[in-house]
């Protein structure tokens, strides 16, 4: 009986935690999500600083200038549109509509990963994918591949555009996920967080490295994404989990020792560090790319 009892307890003390932090994210204050970005930038700049990939010579602050001005620029449009996605989970959770209302009942820790999982395929992966594949949004998403010394700084590197383009896709997953509000703000938390800690040019053990990317993208896995040319490029779109690449045959890896950053049909790393040629990056003529053959 005391056995029974204390798994009772595990499973009551495990939602009284769920339940709090649903709570506390379906009310969470803009300071606080500030927070949450600049602290995350704090402590990965901390930790390249400690254990770099690579030794970069850059100086630090200049190269992150332009990067934090894309950051400025993607909060703002965010904070801007917040209020679409109020409105859009308000009105899922008023017509129980969407994916997870249609499911059966079940405890309220699976409600939530299901949540976060479909939302980081269709906020995430998909927009992810299909501007790769869609040539206007491949120039305007090749701003955020132009860095040539990937930082924590790179993780919110987009073109207003895209900024925009993306704030699409997850108010589009939002509607077809049926998402309440306090999992869309659970969501953009970790998927922050995620691409903070998946672009640091920071080194993990190897194996520790791959054990990560079994279940969440890696720093290794996405670094992969930002090799100079094809097929490598057009790889590891996950954000928060690597089950997706995984799933549908887009997971690909190469030892980090052998990834060079930036775009080969885009080479000037000049222009590519000024935010005036990188606002006007989209609108140039499309560049084929040079394939290289993979070493799997």
């Amino acid at each position: 009986m005391n056995q029974i009892s204390q798994i009772f307890s595990i499973f009551k003390n495990k939602n009284y935690l769920v339940e709090s932090i649903i709570n506390y994210f379906q009310t969470i204050p803009s300071l606080h999500r500030s927070i949450i970005l600049v602290g995350g930038i704090t402590l990965f700049w901390f930790l390249e600083g400690i254990l770099p990939l690579f030794k970069f010579t850059y100086k630090k602050w200049q190269h992150a200038i332009p990067n934090f001005v894309f950051t400025l620029t993607t909060v703002l449009i965010n904070f801007s549109l917040a209020f679409l996605l109020l409105e859009t989970a308000d009105w899922v959770r008023d017509n129980n509509f969407g994916i997870i209302n249609w499911l059966p009942e079940m405890p309220l820790w699976a409600y939530v990963l299901i949540g976060v999982l479909l939302l980081d395929f269709f906020g995430a992966y998909l927009a992810h994918f299909v501007e790769h594949k869609v040539k206007p949004l491949w120039m305007i998403h090749l701003v955020h591949h132009t860095d040539h010394n990937v930082d924590t700084t790179t993780a919110n590197r987009h073109h207003p555009i895209e900024s925009m383009i993306r704030f699409g896709f997850t108010l589009f997953g939002v509607f077809i996920v049926g998402t309440p509000i306090a999992i869309v703000f659970l969501y953009q938390s970790l998927s922050l967080i995620a691409t903070q800690f998946t672009h640091a040019n920071i080194r993990l053990p190897k194996k520790v490295d791959k054990l990560i990317s079994y279940v969440l993208v890696s720093p290794d896995m996405h670094k992969v994404h930002h090799h100079y040319v094809l097929p490598y490029t057009d790889s590891n779109y996950g954000n928060i989990f690597s089950v997706w690449d995984r799933l549908f045959g887009t997971f690909m890896s190469l030892d980090r020792e052998k990834i060079i950053y930036g775009v080969d049909t885009f080479p000037d790393e000049v222009k590519n560090s000024n935010v005036k040629d990188l606002m006007l990056q989209p609108f140039h003529k499309y560049r084929k790319p040079t394939t290289v053959q993979s070493s799997e």
